[in-house]
């Protein structure tokens, strides 16, 4: 079969999600993780946008194997210089630079000419080509730009030596043939567009991105960029498991294939999904909650006897099957080493005597510790060991006659212990205003989730919220067996990410700055 490139741009326009804000080890946790599932391009970064996104992307460029590993850069000399020192030292570099072609975007965002556009491809292709043999380019808003002007583009890039031409959907506008007529009349257009490799871009906007990306797929195109969980830009991008699921489920009518170990699929998604914050709903095709669960008596009878009657896909085939039971309060450091290993996680040292603390906490107040379970206390731990402020202690004296009282220890990025206290609507209110006032800062509370991490009464709870600090959003999670600790727990971290943005923000309203202001990206 014909095999179709999977190019994960999670850490890239992934993470260009309202209020998700990943540090450089969670993003090469995330990095590792997708390599483990098999993706042949990972989209590190933006490398110009921050020093912090610049070591993210040199970091997996040195640690990650087997994925491309690309960097993001406009069309500008300064960007693709940063991309390039970014990704020099992977086995695989590649850079990706853009520009559109879209007249609304020519006259509005960049008060420019066609003529400037396709100057700046050309020398963007050719720079970016001084540094790495594979090059990226991508007409951004091409889905509404004229076909022909576009094509002139592309042929441009072509001739510069661009290796991939990848055609965004930037705003999830076009339709599934629209979309495959754009791509055929591209081939129509520049016969030299066969001898590289055509890619999609697709937003869900309209709910049509991995529609739009298997339209582009059926009309040649042979790499397809998308993310975990469907994340991005609004509604997001196309979905990595959708689209894999649909060519794996498929393959009789689809007749490709991706190099996708699709066992990984939903540890993968569960991890982006806790680094995140973003809650995976529960009817999620492929990898949420309800995706293999059967309500209906009629669905459940057939299902019992033959699950082939209403299940197009196996559990097991996206590695659903996690929540089997793994250690018990009586397991060793050993036995949860090894668990961890299987979880593909490599924990050693003061880091191992960590995460066994905490199970054995755990494994106190659960009968079982599962597979999930574990997931969700190492990653949680991870988050502790990278917030600024961290949660010392707390206490809530809480009755139905009277307001609930809260009081809270917050250790500060500087080491010392702040004390606060509240009387809220609630607990969880006088939780938060409490961490308010032993911090000094006033955040805002804009979500609050609560989910179990498997089933049961005595499930781990894990808590997402996302705060609003001077016009800045974050989020922060937290796992507990006790709702309240798990609360707090994400509360705090919300609020470190918090400050950390509000503090890149007020560095980049400097003057000096101002040539560095971002466009979203394809």
């Amino acid at each position: 079969m014909d095999r179709v490139q999977i190019f994960d741009t999670t850490l890239r326009d992934g993470e260009q999600a309202p209020g998700i804000s990943l540090n450089a080890a969670e993003k090469l946790e995330i990095a590792q993780q997708l390599a483990r599932l098999g993706v042949d391009v990972i989209e590190a970064g933006f490398p110009i946008a921050s020093p912090g996104d610049f070591e993210a992307v040199q970091t997996i460029a040195r640690q990650v194997e087997g994925p491309v590993i690309a960097g993001l850069a406009r069309a500008q000399a300064a960007d693709i210089e940063a991309a390039a020192g970014a990704v020099r030292d992977a086995a695989r570099p590649r850079i990706h630079t853009f520009i559109s072609t879209s007249d609304i975007h020519i006259r509005y965002q960049m008060q420019n000419t066609r003529e400037d556009v396709k100057k700046a491809a050309r020398a963007a292709v050719a720079h970016a080509k001084s540094f790495v043999d594979d090059v990226e380019f991508s007409p951004m808003d091409a889905t509404r730009a004229d076909l022909d002007f576009t094509a002139e583009v592309c042929a441009i890039a072509i001739e510069e030596g661009a290796t991939v031409i990848n055609i965004p959907d930037t705003v999830g506008y076009t339709t599934p043939d629209e979309y495959a007529a754009f791509l055929r009349g591209l081939y129509e257009r520049i016969p030299q567009l066969k001898d590289v490799t055509l890619s999609t871009h697709c937003h869900d906007d309209l709910g049509l991105a991995v529609a739009n990306s298997y339209a582009g797929v059926q009309a040649g195109a042979r790499q397809v960029e998308c993310a975990i969980n469907g994340l991005g830009e609004r509604a997001g991008n196309a979905s990595l498991e959708e689209f894999v699921m649909l060519l794996h489920t498929r393959r009789d009518v689809a007749g490709v294939e991706t190099g996708i170990n699709t066992r990984e699929i939903a540890r993968t998604s569960r991890m982006v999904s806790r680094l995140t914050g973003y809650v995976i709903q529960p009817n999620k095709a492929v990898v949420g909650r309800n995706a293999f669960a059967h309500e209906s008596g009629i669905h459940q009878d057939g299902v019992l006897k033959e699950r082939t009657t209403f299940e197009i896909m196996d559990a097991r085939t996206v590695g659903l099957e996690g929540t089997d039971i793994v250690l018990g309060k009586h397991s060793g450091r050993h036995a949860l080493r090894q668990a961890l290993e299987d979880l593909g996680f490599k924990v050693d040292g003061a880091a191992l005597n960590t995460a066994f603390k905490r199970f054995k906490e755990i494994a106190d107040k659960k009968k079982t510790v599962t597979a999930m379970d574990l997931e969700a206390l190492v990653t949680d731990e991870l988050r502790q060991e990278m917030a600024g402020y961290e949660l010392e202690w707390f206490e809530v004296e809480a009755s139905s006659r009277r307001p609930p009282h809260a009081r809270v220890a917050v250790k500060t990025p500087e080491g010392e212990v702040a004390e606060g206290a509240f009387t809220g609507d609630g607990p969880v209110d006088a939780i938060f205003h409490a961490i308010n006032s032993a911090t000094g800062i006033d955040a805002r509370l804009r979500e609050f989730r609560v989910d179990a991490v498997t089933g049961g009464q005595d499930a781990l709870g894990e808590v997402s919220v996302v705060l609003e600090l001077e016009g800045e959003t974050a989020s922060g999670q937290g796992v507990a067996t006790d709702i309240l600790e798990a609360a707090a727990r994400a509360y705090v971290r919300a609020l470190s990410v918090a400050v950390t943005k509000v503090q890149a923000a007020q560095a980049a309203a400097d003057p000096r700055a101002a040539e560095t202001e971002l466009t979203p990206g394809p």
